[in-house]
């Protein structure tokens, strides 16, 4: 079964439908974006960033459980100078990228030792990297997800668990949609190819993690090398 964070919009979207179209089982979250057809047996409202809503959410899932992947899409962001950031909404963004996404891993890990196997891929980004003013929290958060993976992938190798992170570029998908075309014609001018990723190279390199078990703990750039 694949859980999939954020699976009402963007990428988390596609990836939703990509592979129920292709007959496989998946469930997924949503919270402040709500589906636009209600699928109440495989969508849920839950809020990753609490602890009791999250664990009572995969508790009652438990009679479905098997074979566990776990693709962390969900993420929020807020754009503010450091000077200038309103510190609730800054720590918000924590809240929701860095401990919504720990949470869901601690509410499956224990269902995944227990089966002897698990795949856990959270997203990260390319703005850890190369952040754009602005960005602090967001570029916090997703930075912070690679110590969290490295450190939960030590513990849980044995089990048969792979933790990774991919770290997003910018993909024809969701967001980027909405920025200005002078904008993005500048983000394109730091893409080698000179063009946006496309969500099935997001799918593949997701296929090609979970097949791969001797690749654990990594963070993956996926960027097109962007510089």
């Amino acid at each position: 079964m694949y859980i999939i964070t954020g699976a009402s919009r963007g990428i988390g979207q596609y990836l939703f439908n990509r592979l129920r179209s292709e007959g496989e089982e998946v469930v997924g979250t949503y919270h402040s974006t709500a589906p636009a057809v209600p699928d109440p047996e495989y969508l849920f409202p839950v809020d990753i960033a609490d602890t009791e809503e999250v664990f009572g959410w995969i508790a009652g899932l438990q009679p479905r459980l098997r074979q566990l992947v776990l693709i962390n899409c969900a993420g929020i962001t807020y754009n503010a100078f450091g000077h200038k950031a309103d510190p609730a909404r800054w720590e918000q963004v924590i809240k929701v990228n860095l401990i919504g996404s720990f949470n869901v891993i601690r509410a499956v890990l224990p269902v995944m030792r227990a089966a002897g196997y698990g795949r856990v891929i959270n997203f990260s980004s390319v703005v850890a990297q190369a952040p754009v003013p602005g960005t602090s929290a967001y570029a916090a958060s997703k930075a912070a997800l690679w110590g969290l993976s490295r450190a939960l992938a030590v513990e849980n190798a044995s089990k048969g668990i792979t933790i990774n992170n991919l770290n997003l570029g910018y993909f024809d998908i969701g967001i980027i949609r909405e920025v200005p075309a002078d904008l993005q014609q500048s983000v394109k001018a730091r893409i080698p190819s000179g063009s946006f990723g496309q969500p099935d190279q997001i799918y593949q390199a997701i296929k090609f993690i979970i097949a791969t078990e001797y690749m654990n703990g990594a963070s993956l750039d996926l960027n097109g090398g962007m510089v």
